[in-house]
């Protein structure tokens, strides 16, 4: 009988009691953005019974945080991230190999999501695109772009939009500072900021990933929220990388490879259009069509430039969003 094992990590010093079992062959260590545990909770227990007797450790939190822990021992063997500036941060540093995006297709992503608006059953202040976050009496729920990636894909919508829809700058950075003036508290990661927002009951709207907001209506009761569609938002790419540094010295790069392009399969698929991420598979994307209504998308690194200049200009301590958040003009 196959044994299926998934250990959640939430810390280093946890893991040397929790990945280790005798019984299993091979293990694996699994580190990736908050918003993601979803699909992995139901993915892996397929992969696994279908590999064999494994283990799977698993560690979740901001994508940044976790980029970090990597760099700093945490002994991860993939990371799944939603920014390529983390993991760039570990090619930097040795730890993933410079070409690890030739070695999957699609630039190693496997599957996407948008950018949408939670908001309350009904709608009652009435939002309909990223405007409306700018009215008085609006109370808008993100997470941190200064912590979060799915916070700064949610702030980076937001400017796209003002650029899109605004006659000049300075209009568009009225409109930015009037929606950060509505924003009653950030929350680290995005996983954070949706509890706020369905369990703490706090705000009229949540900024969140497509496959976020929408798993929350679907569990919490589609009576109590409602997803809207912006007119025009932010793609987040998923991203997934095979810690070289690391399979190599625990002698698993077969199956951590394995598990890798096991995600581009109609199988992987299909559990990630389930947990409302838009697949890159053709055949699953055509079955879950309804799922996914059709949504002018931008890529931030086309319209802003790689992670290095949009931290410099956005998210650096002093740049624009510190300037706009603190009412101060640039």
């Amino acid at each position: 009988m196959k044994r299926i094992l998934l250990i959640f990590l939430f810390g280093i010093s946890s893991l040397s009691i929790g990945i280790k079992n005798a019984e299993a062959k091979e293990q694996m260590l699994l580190v990736a953005y908050d918003v993601i545990r979803d699909y992995y909770k139901q993915y892996l227990p397929i992969y696994i019974n279908q590999h064999g007797n494994l283990n799977v450790g698993l560690s979740f939190g901001g994508a940044s945080k976790q980029a970090i822990a990597v760099q700093n021992g945490l002994p991860a063997d993939v990371v799944t991230l939603n920014q390529r500036n983390d993991i760039e941060l570990l090619v930097k540093n040795g730890w993933v190999s410079p070409d690890w995006q030739q070695k999957y297709p699609n630039n190693a992503v496997p599957f996407y999501t948008t950018i949408v608006l939670l908001v309350r059953k009904g709608n009652p202040k009435q939002i309909r695109d990223w405007d409306d976050l700018a009215k008085d009496g609006v109370k808008v729920v993100f997470a941190n772009p200064k912590t979060s990636g799915n916070g700064r894909y949610a702030y980076l919508s937001l400017f796209g939009f003002a650029r899109k829809h605004y006659a000049d700058e300075q209009q568009g950075n009225v409109f930015l500072q009037k929606v950060l003036q509505n924003v009653p508290l950030f929350d680290a990661g995005a996983r954070a900021a949706t509890i706020t927002f369905v369990q703490r009951e706090i705000g009229d709207v949540l900024i969140a990933p497509e496959n976020e907001a929408s798993l929350a209506a679907k569990a919490l009761g589609e009576d109590k929220f409602e997803v809207i569609y912006p007119s025009y938002s932010a793609a987040a790419e998923v991203l997934v990388a095979e810690v070289d540094k690391n399979t190599r010295k625990h002698k698993n790069q077969n199956l951590t490879q394995d598990f890798i392009a096991s995600l581009w399969q109609e199988t992987a698929q299909q559990v990630a259009a389930e947990n409302y991420f838009r697949p890159t598979h053709p055949s699953v994307l055509k079955t879950f069509a309804q799922r996914f209504p059709e949504v002018e998308t931008f890529n931030v690194n086309e319209l802003f430039g790689d992670w290095k200049q949009i931290t410099k200009q956005h998210f650096a301590d002093g740049a624009l969003f510190d300037q706009l958040y603190l009412g101060e003009k640039k």
